[in-house]
């Protein structure tokens, strides 16, 4: 059996008239009157006595709160809220019973009961419970329109951050986009340098020019020179037809080279030789050719290290870092993270065609712990899958991909540790150094960062004979 009602109050509170209440109960009199009672309360009310088809219900998003009969023949009341919880992390189950006790009340809110009743339902308590679930419910709604407010004031130009690292990073992409200089994006991978690279070519004064991308650590060295400088007819094996190169195409405009510091030196210098003289030649042909356009380079890696290794040119990497902007890893803007998880949800419900309100507070919890070496790359990879599989209102950690679900564990300590006074864990210290030296004092000593005989004394003081391996007891 199952009974609809509509509300009859015309006074209401708006959030109330929009929440859906679920009545499940083995009784058909108590779902209908809980379906008159929750009516004049002003809320819509779905009532049944088939648990399945509560949860059917609740699966379809219809339902934000239910109120549950712990004991019901065909499925018992612990099993529903947790078939229900499973279907919609955000659903919000009343408990109802005519053995009360606290235990079992406590044992139902560890579960993930909102609440736990007694049999008969008091009415006034009842109104209190839900007035303030309703009250929820839309503080919820306005601080998820403050949050969609606020992503959209933070955003700049597809990059979202408050951190003062980010601001950091925009108010000096800001202030050197009005200048046609050269400009070093350094980060790790995936966190955001094309972004802000184009981001600085939207407030420059060649926005309205073209903006070229490579990616030259996805190109071996023979095709990118054709890609960067384009090739004439029959200059090699395959070039059937002539072709201008990515400064030819961008010429007047940007020109962002990703992951720079995986060119070969050859390729290097011709690179200098764009920045120096702003010529272009052809593969295979002789002519030279003028091209105007403003570099932006990208790269992961320490491009002082590279030079001091030979691998990278000096000269290169001066004309190349005329402005450098380090752009930081998430782990170091952690902050933002809620933020993008906003705006990565806004985008992905427009892809999809979903309406997901946000995290649960588990699925929040988990990702805001994870170290997120990917970085935004990683973070929006994850949003996306999530928002792909999720078929309620609020992504849960079931959504989330594997390695999120079960993170590692960190590294237990060691299986015989104990806690010790200070000067016997630096005994302890000294012995698994001389151990790893083999005896050899001399080494220990330059290891543990001390003077040979400061250690000698040491070993002297602590009466230990001369060891072949290690420090042996007295």
């Amino acid at each position: 059996m199952s009974v609809s009602t509509q509300p009859e109050a015309t006074d209401r509170d708006f959030s109330q008239a929009t929440i859906d209440i679920c009545v499940v109960d083995d009784d058909p009199s108590i779902v209908e009157m809980l379906g008159e009672t929750l009516s004049n309360f002003g809320y819509r009310c779905f009532g049944t006595s088939d648990p399945q088809e509560a949860l059917e219900f609740v699966g379809n998003g219809k339902g934000r709160i239910v109120l549950c009969d712990l004991k019901m023949p065909s499925m018992g009341g612990w099993t529903f809220l947790e078939q229900a919880l499973h279907r919609d992390p955000g659903v919000y189950v009343i408990l109802m019973t005519g053995f009360y006790s606290i235990d079992s009340a406590i044992e139902a809110i560890k579960h993930g009961a909102y609440d736990y009743l007694p049999k008969p339902l008091d009415r006034q308590r009842l109104k209190k419970t839900l007035a303030d679930l309703a009250q929820q419910f839309d503080r919820r709604r306005r601080i998820h329109d403050l949050q969609q407010r606020l992503v959209s004031y933070l955003e700049f130009h597809g990059i979202v951050g408050r951190s003062p690292a980010m601001i950091d990073v925009l108010e000096m992409a800001r202030k050197i986009s009005r200048h046609y200089v050269n400009v070093l994006l350094a980060g790790p991978t995936g966190s955001g340098k094309e972004l802000v690279a184009h981001a600085i070519h939207q407030m420059s004064p060649v926005a309205n020019h073209l903006f070229a991308v490579c990616n030259c650590s996805a190109i071996v060295d023979t095709l990118l020179e054709s890609q960067l400088f384009g090739h004439i007819r029959g200059a090699f094996t395959g070039a059937t037809e002539t072709r201008a190169g990515l400064f030819e195409y961008a010429d007047g405009g940007t020109v962002f080279l990703d992951e720079v510091g995986e060119t070969c030196l050859a390729m290097q210098a011709k690179l200098l030789r764009v920045i120096q003289n702003r010529e272009i030649q052809r593969a295979g042909s002789p002519e030279v050719r003028r091209v105007d356009v403003r570099l932006i380079a990208a790269t992961n890696r320490d491009l002082r290290s590279e030079v001091a290794a030979g691998r990278f040119r000096e000269d290169l990497f001066y004309r190349l870092s005329t402005i450098q902007i380090r752009v930081p890893s998430l782990a170091q803007r952690l902050e933002d993270v809620p933020a993008l998880i906003t705006f990565f949800i806004k985008k992905y419900n427009a892809a999809y065609g979903k309406q997901i309100q946000g995290l649960t507070g588990r699925a929040q919890t988990v990702l805001l712990r994870h170290a997120w070496p990917g970085n935004v790359r990683e973070l929006e990879n994850v949003i996306s899958s999530a928002s792909l599989v999720s078929l309620n209102d609020f992504i849960d950690v079931h959504d989330l991909p594997e390695h999120l679900q079960k993170p590692e564990r960190a590294a237990t300590p060691a299986k015989f540790w104990r806690p010790m006074p200070l000067e016997e864990v630096r005994r302890e210290h000294i012995e698994r150094v001389l151990d790893l030296c083999s005896g050899n004092r001399v080494r220990a000593a330059r290891m543990l960062g001390i003077g040979r005989t400061s250690l000698y004394r040491y070993l002297k003081r602590e009466g230990r004979a001369r060891p072949a391996t290690g420090i042996p007891a007295a």
